[in-house]
């Protein structure tokens, strides 16, 4: 990613010495650096300079050997990375962060190209198999969604005025962006004791990674929107992340509120194994949060859920029973910490969810471009595992083809990894695919397989919420996994009323998709909702 000039002028000044850390490359190539001996030679070298400096070792790229600025371009740049990537991994080390900046803009001259600095650490890139939970936050704007994750993956209280929700990241795949924030993530950990491995400073990348690679259990958080306007933002927070859990969030000054309504009828009409915690307890008195509580009791049991008070029924029970039809309930405070412990607790002993069976498949949420890397798709790994280097297929286009791409490397929570399981959320550079050719909803998947995008699909819907009726022909937007997309509804019987549930044809407007029978959909237009099950896909 750019960066301020103090990593690459301290890279300069201390040059390249036999004793040294710091080693100067013009480029590399596989054809040259990669062949039998040179690799060898290579690999040693890089070994000596990380034991040179206690485990770490700077390679500045695009740069002669006497300290001058070269300049590289974009592809000759991105093949230098995996080269050096592979002799570290030769040497027992991995790529920990690269930064990069344009020749011109480094030496004040017309000098093209790129120049970078790679920082290379001691000791294979991190083993992404453990276990690794993905938690989903929902409730109204200001009920304390933020500050409440922000509370826990840092372990400190709130200053009353939400100062802890900055620590969110709004994409979890930082190279190089400039995206306008929508969902946002968030991550800690347990070590094998079960204690927690929070983070210092979660502004500083490196905080976030050492979570990655230092716990053995991972929570991932995925911070949906609440402002009413943005429903359908949170809606692909709570479709298309392929999660195992929801926590909805109720504020105890405000209680339930219509987007709190709307928010659990869609964690609960896709199944999702979900808990309530009611926020900012510190605020009223205890007759009031009291109050919220029942409230909150009563809004699930008209929903046909049973509420599970956490403070009355313990911590095991809240593990054993949560699923679709019970909701643990539990009151917090992330300015005075109560309740929070109890969600560490929860959190920590909670068994992943979500199927992961299967061949390798990810939706795409998300495409941004980095300089020197190329285009990077974002998303929640959907089934299956991907690993660096492997050859799959991106779509489909807008003709509906699939294109042949590459995954040139994995980032997790700021943190490289060789490979990523079913529920990461991860960002994969992509060979072979320009940024802009990248759109939300479209899918990776392994290239041996042969998928078929379709225009229309059979289902099982419900309707949750409708004025009147649907009628034959009815256009909603369809969110399924991420994609969100105009499509028509034509049920079995020519309508379907409120409550009703039916077979229906539901045909996307616009272009085509990779669906699968047994993906779940929500379809919404103005206050009328659903909600379907893929039964047949032709």
């Amino acid at each position: 990613m750019s960066a301020d000039r103090g990593t690459l002028d301290f890279a300069l000044e201390h040059g390249e010495r036999e004793d040294g850390s710091v080693e100067f490359k013009e480029r590399l190539t596989r054809g040259v650096h990669l062949a039998d001996g040179r690799m060898e030679s290579l690999a040693a070298q890089l070994r000596h300079r990380v034991l040179s400096g206690d485990g770490e070792a700077t390679y500045a790229v695009g740069v002669t050997d006497d300290g001058g600025i070269a300049g590289i371009d974009p592809d000759a740049f991105s093949e230098t990375m995996d080269v050096l990537s592979v002799l570290a991994e030769e040497a027992g080390a991995h790529i920990d962060d690269v930064q990069t900046w344009n020749a011109g803009d480094a030496d004040d001259s017309d000098t093209e190209g790129l120049i970078g600095v790679a920082t290379l650490k001691e000791g294979a890139v991190f083993d992404s198999d453990d276990d690794h939970i993905v938690v989903g936050t929902a409730g109204h704007v200001d009920h304390g969604k933020s500050t409440l994750v922000g509370s826990l993956v840092t372990g400190d209280p709130d200053d009353g005025q939400g100062g802890t929700r900055s620590f969110l990241d709004v994409q979890p795949h930082e190279m190089e962006r400039g995206l306008s924030a929508d969902l946002s993530y968030g991550v800690y950990g347990f070590d094998e004791q079960g204690m927690a491995v929070r983070m210092d400073n979660p502004d500083r990348k490196s905080d976030r990674a050492g979570v990655v690679e230092e716990a053995e259990r991972l929570v991932s958080f995925v911070d949906t929107v609440g402002h009413e306007p943005w429903l359908r933002t949170t809606i692909r927070g709570i479709v298309g992340q392929k999660l195992d859990y929801g926590l909805l969030v109720v504020a105890a000054d405000d209680g339930p509120t219509k987007t709190t309504r709307e928010h659990l009828g869609i964690l609960l009409a896709t199944d999702l194994p979900t808990m309530v915690a009611v926020t900012k307890t510190d605020m009223v008195s205890d007759e009031r949060v009291a109050e919220v509580e029942r409230e909150v009791e009563r809004l699930l049991r008209n929903a046909e859920k049973t509420p599970l008070s956490v403070e009355r029924h313990g911590v095991d029970a809240a593990v054993e029973e949560i699923s679709p039809q019970v909701v643990p309930v539990l009151k917090t405070s992330a300015v005075t910490m109560d309740g929070l412990p109890l969600l560490d607790e929860i959190f920590e002993r909670l068994p992943k969810t979500a199927q992961t069976a299967g061949d390798f498949s990810m939706y795409i949420d998300r495409s941004y471009s980095v300089t020197g890397v190329g285009a990077v798709a974002s998303g929640t790994v959907r089934s299956g595992t991907v690993e660096v280097g492997d050859e799959l297929l991106l779509g489909p286009m807008a003709d509906g083809q699939f294109r042949e791409v590459e995954a040139r490397s994995i980032e997790m929570h700021y943190h490289k990894v060789e490979e990523a399981q079913a529920g990461r959320i991860v960002g994969i550079a992509l060979s072979n695919v320009k940024e802009e050719e990248i759109e939300r909803g479209m899918v990776l998947v392994p290239r041996e397989r042969d998928p078929t995008p379709v225009r229309e699909f059979e289902a099982e819907v419900m309707v949750l919420n409708h004025p009147t009726r649907i009628d034959d022909g009815y256009e909603p937007v369809v969110h399924l996994e991420t994609v969100s997309e105009a499509a028509s509804i034509h049920p079995e019987g020519g309508q379907l009323l409120p409550g009703d549930s039916g077979e229906a044809t539901v045909r996307f407007k616009f272009r085509p998709y990779l669906v699968e029978e047994g993906q779940r959909f929500v379809f919404r237009e103005g206050s009328s909702k659903g909600v379907g099950t893929v039964t047949s896909v032709e």
